[in-house]
């Protein structure tokens, strides 16, 4: 210890003695020096190279400590010291490498600076590798939407349901953002439900708007996008494929009665219930689940009257994502009106109707 305060003191007094440029010029020795043995450092010499490199790049002028910054970014075991102040630097164009690659930063360091600092301060937090959600939930509560959508994108990141919440508070009015949080493949599902049908209708007003003649055209596009994104999260989902097995099973040797469909909607098991459905209809699972998710209720009528479904049933089916959908004593009143108004032989006709259309939807976009 004697020994290393030693050299620092010897250090101090050649840099109180030389100029910038000096100054300049021993930083590069010592990082040349750094960077020729880095891996085969000990902490004890590592803190060694903190302490010599922090006194030196206190008084050096931007060019050179950016220049400093690029060389230490990917080092795994950098000067941790010096890593912390370069990292907190006000400066993007010295902050940004150390904030989007380097290895040496821990939660609290990128905290403080997410808290404190620019909004490219936070684009550059957001592109790291991984980010835990004490992170994100600075980014995607403080960061505009090019940081919103930059953390979004990151596979690497991690939300928590404060996160979550508030991603799908603000991609309600931002299609683009609501695109991108709908493909994460971990989002939760009441999450994914809630933005799916809010951030639907705010996608197609949008496209709608910059282009009014091309309206139907937009409306296909924005339902295949959706379709797209609803098959990816199943693909993802354990739950789904768990559902699926169960049920398909159930089907294939005649158990799937309505008495085990009445049972799945009542117990909040969505996706047995989508699944059930779409086998008792013949219709594509894709079909029956954005019918429920976009509170689709005529829709919902149609396939259960199709197949002779009981009020009871069709009533557990509509309420079943009741927590994230508009459905109220009112909306169940009008649908019981509707539902005693529609014939099974009409219900079987517009079933007949939603077959034809997927069919040639799936055709279009195979084209495409």
């Amino acid at each position: 210890m004697t020994g290393r305060q030693s050299l620092i003191d010897k250090l101090d007094e050649t840099i109180a003695s030389k100029g910038i440029a000096a100054r300049a010029e021993v930083l590069r020795a010592v990082t040349e020096l750094f960077l020729s043995g880095c891996t085969k450092y000990s902490d004890e010499n590592v803190a060694l190279f903190d302490d010599v490199m922090g006194r030196l790049i206190e008084e050096l002028d931007h060019s050179v400590r950016a220049e400093f910054v690029t060389q230490l970014a990917e080092i795994p075991n950098a000067p941790p010291n010096v890593i912390r102040a370069l990292a907190l630097d006000d400066s993007i164009e010295i902050a940004g490498p150390i904030l989007s690659q380097s290895e040496r930063l821990d939660e609290d360091i990128l905290v403080e600076s997410a808290k404190t600092k620019s909004q490219d301060h936070l684009l550059a937090i957001s592109r790291r590798r991984t980010l835990n959600q004490s992170v994100t939930d600075v980014l995607v509560e403080r960061g505009d939407q090019k940081v919103a959508l930059s953390v979004t994108a990151n596979l690497g990141a991690e939300f928590s349901e404060f996160g979550y919440s508030k991603l799908v508070e603000r991609a309600q009015n931002d299609g683009e953002l609501a695109i991108s949080v709908l493909a994460r493949p971990e989002i939760p599902r009441q999450h994914a439900l809630n933005l799916f049908r809010r951030a639907s209708e705010g996608v197609r007003r949008k496209l709608e708007s910059e282009n009014p003649q091309k309206t139907e055209l937009i409306r296909g596009l924005i339902a295949q996008a959706s379709d797209r994104i609803q098959a990816k999260s199943r693909e993802a989902s354990e739950s789904f494929s768990a559902a699926q097995s169960l049920v398909r099973n159930l089907h294939n040797t005649n158990q799937l009665t309505e008495a085990k469909l009445v049972a799945f909607a009542r117990a909040g098991q969505f996706y047995e219930t989508v699944v059930a459905i779409a086998l008792m209809c013949k219709v594509p699972i894709g079909v029956v689940e954005r019918a429920i998710i976009n509170d689709e209720s005529d829709q919902i009528l149609v396939l259960a009257r199709a197949i002779d479904l009981s009020w009871d049933t069709t009533k557990a089916i509509l309420l079943i994502e009741s927590e994230t959908n508009s459905v109220t004593a009112n909306n169940i009143g009008h649908n019981f009106k509707n539902f005693n108004k529609l014939t099974p032989e009409l219900a079987r006709k517009a079933l007949q109707f939603y077959r034809l259309r997927e069919k040639s939807d799936n055709h279009s976009a195979s084209k495409q």
